[in-house]
């Protein structure tokens, strides 16, 4: 039998057998599980088994197993359970989603919180074709500015593959804001198009041209969570006979409405906002900046809540075609890996240097949660010398001002998304000085042998 195989059987056996499980998706490193009874959930158990790094109890269950793991151990639960992953239900609405409200009300958490999971859930499927776009736009960009002729045929095409997808991302973006809010897909892309669609610059309201683009993928959000609003409150008034004509029709024509007199210029502002803001404070406290955000950001990444960051990230770029954000809370990750390595030399647990063998080289690629969950968080002190390691490489980065041209995994791979050359060296040198920092930090006082006894 495979270890996927076994490591699916032993899931669901722990999470009270395949009935027990109501939905089922997963993300680049962590199986998101909904399970009807918590009470039938074996959390230490989940946590004893081979592979399992880590559990993380959130609105759903969150089991981290890495990169490329995940994909075959959901399909082979979904096989034994015969659920779908991300399955939708006979209302067309999310299994997560729909089952949200109830988590909540189960569970202690603030608005602040719950918003950003909910954010967080809309970009998460999104990742690996903006990941792959991404680095793709990046070795485009590297390969420009290393001499390659921009009109070449193969450079042409490399610029399609990987700037396409964030020209046309505010559609995925409305699909996914529409499901997470109850509404039907199809409807919420229909809703992001209304404001990336080039016919709104023949539009004057108020003595001015409208904007293509303008709110970004905040006014996307918006659109998108009214048109399910505005679905779900009309097809209560609708006759079920003429429901799949008039509801989505009405629907679209107040979204409409509702986004060119107010959505979009909200989202703008809310845009302006965000960008602004960033870049204030990070010109405003430098080097400090960079030290409070990159030591701060693995924290976020245990609770899964960084995804939520993603359309700051893409409002950077949309404004001001840069990404000065990614490269400091990319330094979380590389705090991970020095102290990864230093628990390495340094530790006689067997069990522990596998662990960290098999985690390091997709910590360096540029996703932590195997250290973390596996490592650092479970021995505790090495964490918080990780995210020390972490506060000096981000003080590097905010001084000299690195920024991306695209968003991806960070760690060395970011390098290819760099602005220029120049800055792509620097980047690198705060990667090192995050890994050394890390290391340091983790040897001096960071961890003792005692630490890894029941790991």
């Amino acid at each position: 039998m495979k270890k996927e195989q076994l490591m699916a059987q032993q899931i669901i056996e722990k999470l009270g057998g395949a009935e027990n499980i109501q939905s089922l998706t997963y993300c680049m490193t962590r199986l998101r599980v909904t399970p009807k009874d918590e009470s039938k959930v074996d959390r230490a158990g989940i946590k004893d088994i081979d592979g399992v790094m880590g559990v993380v109890g959130d609105e759903t269950l969150q089991i981290i197993v890495g990169p490329g793991t995940v994909n075959r151990v959901a399909d082979e639960m979904s096989r034994n359970t015969r659920l779908q992953v991300s399955a939708l239900d006979e209302d067309g609405e999310d299994d997560l989603a729909k089952t949200t409200k109830d988590e909540i009300n189960r569970k202690n958490a603030t608005p602040f919180k719950l918003f950003l999971r909910k954010i967080a859930s809309i970009f998460i499927p999104l990742i690996p074709a903006i990941v792959g776009s991404g680095l793709i736009a990046g070795i485009t960009n590297v390969l420009v500015r290393s001499g390659v002729p921009k009109d070449v045929p193969l450079m042409q095409m490399l610029d399609m593959i990987g700037w396409g997808l964030f020209g046309y991302l505010a559609i995925f973006v409305g699909i996914n804001t529409a499901k997470e809010f109850g509404g039907t897909p199809a409807l919420g892309g229909a809703a992001g198009i209304m404001l990336i669609n080039p016919a709104l610059a023949n539009i004057t309201l108020f003595g001015e041209k409208l904007l293509p683009g303008r709110g970004g993928l905040i006014g996307v959000m918006l659109a998108a969570a009214f048109i399910a609003w505005s679905e779900k409150r009309i097809r209560r008034f609708v006759p079920a006979a003429v429901d799949i004509i008039v509801t989505p029709t009405l629907a679209l024509l107040a979204t409409g409405i509702a986004t060119l007199f107010v959505l979009q210029p909200v989202g703008g502002f809310i845009s302006d906002l965000i960008t602004k803001g960033l870049l204030n404070l990070l010109d405003i406290g430098g080097i400090f900046a960079g030290i409070v955000l990159a030591g701060t950001f693995l924290p976020l990444v245990v609770t899964g809540l960084h995804q939520g960051l993603t359309p700051v990230h893409m409002e950077l770029l949309n404004s001001i075609k840069v990404d000065p954000l990614l490269p400091i809370l990319a330094m979380g990750g590389a705090g991970q890996v020095g102290a990864a390595f230093a628990i390495y030399f340094k530790t006689k647990n067997a069990k522990l240097k596998r662990v960290i063998k098999g985690g390091l080289p997709v910590g360096i690629l540029g996703i932590g949660e195997p250290l973390i969950f596996g490592v650092t968080l479970p021995l505790g002190r090495p964490f918080l010398t990780a995210c020390l390691g972490a506060a000096v490489g981000g003080a590097f980065q905010a001084f000299f001002k690195i920024g991306t041209v695209a968003i991806g995994v960070s760690g060395l791979p970011l390098a290819f998304l760099i602005k220029n050359t120049n800055q792509i060296v620097l980047y690198i040198v705060g990667l090192l000085l995050a890994y050394i920092f890390g290391f340091i930090f983790t040897w001096l006082f960071g961890y003792k042998e005692s630490m890894a006894k029941n790991i």
